[in-house]
């Protein structure tokens, strides 16, 4: 039997074209869940406010593309590490460049920042480990002792240890005042992509490629569980903010865990491919993913889904109120002691440090640092985002409600519908039509009944707005669009078209390609950019069935429908070999965007 529910588990928040090659990297902030930083081959680093469809600002200074992303606690600070080994941190609240750091001799696969002094550690695939003073522009100590590149770094939540995840197999521990490895774990069989620190206890959580998660004890230094799934690599993890389970993220799906004993106590499907990242906000978890230029993101609502500590004794009943979480094995293991004070030893290692390791500001810094910018694209989220220092505190940011669920499309079974009533308390079950949305409105106490009335934002899960298809009036407003003759009107528009390639037909390439040849050559690099999101997608889904119709005999008869096809055809090759020359004067530029037109100058080539 089908019973119909409005609230959904999980859901995808937003699909967003990132830059205008592919991304390489991406990372969310922990501290409000909602800022987004991505990474790509163009070499520049875009910040995004999660579930809104334009870059705040947009940051430049790297030569190669962006390998590894961190932002700090208060989310004031981002460190970017490249492919030939640079680390730049810009200073995301002033928007300018902070500091060049430079000494690895090959890809940064990860960085960290530390939770109270102003330190970053980086891995590269060069094996080492780096401690930089970000003040000071200077590297403070060289960890080395992994034999494979590192691909997670992270300082536990006292700021006295650093915990390094690698593809030789092993997870290290490293004291950071002594300058040593406190203990090295070892028994995953595959690569180890990530590593976690529990947020209160001595407890240590690692994911492989071997499909395992594992749990490490911090005082008696040996495993506590390992839990072994037939899924795919263990890509992200993050504990619960109370310490209750462990999120864990697998290919399309989301997996939830307790150590003491080992359980999997929830598995919740999200069809976010290889997930990136996870934040949690709100009582939601959010997990981003990338595939070529384009980054999702999706939301888990955390209270429908069944953690450690909210079913100690099986499953919840009706008539039993919920009882607050306990931390699993609170009174087993040491709690952190978390100063107030910054970490200040590691400073001191500095005079043991090589010439070739310590970095005194140079000229050839100054210069680097000077061609570094931070461009803002968006001021209007930037100043809601980015307050002073001065100002009310950003965190959590304003306005940081939960992200509502889409409505249901589809009805679902009376199972699911059991599960959804162990979280909502749902005293009368109401036709579709008429159940109000739990998160857009608190429910009212009334004996009248209630309509819902059309949600006023659409959301962006949807594939079309509701009761219209975009495709039917998109020309029409392409064409109003280009008779105001404001290229940022024409911007806006390319950029939610750009989202969903289905939308994109002959009739609309006949009208926006002159206006994409406008954007190509705009001194504006974010017109550039959309104006080369656009001509890539064109390029790949019209120009082969242009050239075959092009190179197709004449029909025989009168082929109405056939000709006007002809026609347009005609119209956009036309169109195409007039870009094509700026094209291909533009793809011998470095850097910003010539990488963007290599790309598009050789899926050109068969128009020379």
């Amino acid at each position: 039997m089908a019973v119909a529910v409005t609230t959904k588990t999980a859901w995808k928040l937003q699909e967003i074209t990132a830059h205008s090659s592919n991304v390489s990297s991406l990372v969310l902030g922990k501290s409000s869940g909602r800022l987004l930083a991505t990474g790509g081959d163009d070499c520049r680093v875009n910040i995004w406010s999660v579930n809104k469809p334009n870059c705040i600002m947009s940051l430049t200074g790297h030569t190669t593309p962006i390998e590894s992303l961190q932002i700090n606690t208060n989310e004031e600070l981002i460190v970017a590490g490249s492919q030939s080994g640079s680390i730049r941190v810009w200073d995301l609240e002033a928007a300018k460049i902070l500091r060049t750091l430079l000494g690895h001799k090959a890809n940064i696969c990860s960085l960290d920042f530390h939770p109270f002094g102003s330190f970053v550690a980086s891995g590269s695939l060069d094996t080492n480990i780096k401690l930089w003073d970000v003040r000071r522009k200077g590297c403070v100590f060289r960890y080395k002792g992994h034999t494979e590149a590192v691909r997670c770094l992270r300082f536990s939540p006292d700021g006295k240890w650093l915990a390094s995840a690698a593809d030789d197999h092993t997870v290290k521990l490293w004291d950071l005042a002594a300058g040593k490895i406190v203990f090295e774990f070892t028994g995953h069989t595959g690569p180890v992509n990530v590593v976690e620190f529990h947020p209160n206890e001595y407890l240590l959580a690692s994911g492989s490629s071997d499909r395992t998660v594992r749990f490490w004890d911090l005082e008696k230094f040996q495993v506590v569980s390992c839990i072994e799934e037939e899924a795919t690599p263990v890509r992200c993890v993050l504990f619960n903010p109370d310490g209750c389970c462990l999120y864990s993220g697998f290919q399309d799906s989301l997996r939830v865990y307790g150590w003491e004993p080992e359980r999997c106590f929830d598995v919740v499907l999200v069809n976010w491919g290889k997930v990136a990242d996870l934040s949690i906000c709100n009582n939601q978890l959010i997990g981003v993913s990338f595939a070529q230029s384009t980054v999702s993101s999706f939301v888990v609502d955390l209270s429908r889904v069944t953690k450690s500590g909210s079913i100690p004794h099986g499953l919840i009943r009706d008539d039993e109120p919920l009882v607050p979480p306990t931390p699993t094995g609170s009174s087993l293991r040491r709690i952190y002691d978390r100063p107030s004070t910054s970490c200040s030893k590691p400073q001191s290692r500095v005079k043991h440090n090589s010439e070739s390791e310590r970095r005194s500001p140079s000229s050839e810094d100054d210069r680097d640092e000077k061609e570094s910018k931070a461009e803002i694209q968006n001021p209007e989220d930037y100043k809601e985002i980015f307050q002073p220092k001065n100002s009310i505190c950003r965190t959590p940011p304003r306005n940081n409600e939960p992200f509502p669920a889409p409505p249901e499309d589809e009805p679902v079974t009376a199972k699911e519908a059991a599960k959804s009533s162990q979280a909502a308390d749902v005293q009368t079950p109401l036709p579709k039509q008429e159940l109000p949305d739990p998160i857009q409105r608190p429910p009212i106490a009334s004996s009248t009944p209630l309509t819902r009335t059309e949600p006023s934002v659409i959301p962006a899960a949807r594939n079309e707005p509701i009761g219209l298809k975009a495709s039917d009036f998109l020309p029409n407003s392409v064409d109003s669009a280009v008779a105001i003759n404001d290229l940022s009107v024409v911007v806006d528009l390319l950029n939610i078209v750009n989202q969903k390639a289905s939308l994109w037909k002959l009739d609309l390439c006949t009208i926006v390609l002159p206006q994409i040849e406008k954007l190509l050559q705009s001194k504006y690099e974010s017109y550039v950019q959309t104006g080369c999101t656009s001509l890539k997608l064109i390029l790949q889904r019209f120009l082969p069935l242009i050239t075959d119709i092009l190179a197709a005999p004449p029909s025989v008869g009168v082929d109405i429908t056939r000709e006007e096809r002809l026609h347009k055809c005609k119209l956009c090759y036309k169109q195409l070999k007039n870009i094509s020359n700026i094209v291909k004067n533009k793809s011998g530029l470095s850097g910003r965007h010539g990488s963007a037109f290599r790309e598009l100058h050789l899926l050109m080539a068969v128009l020379e």
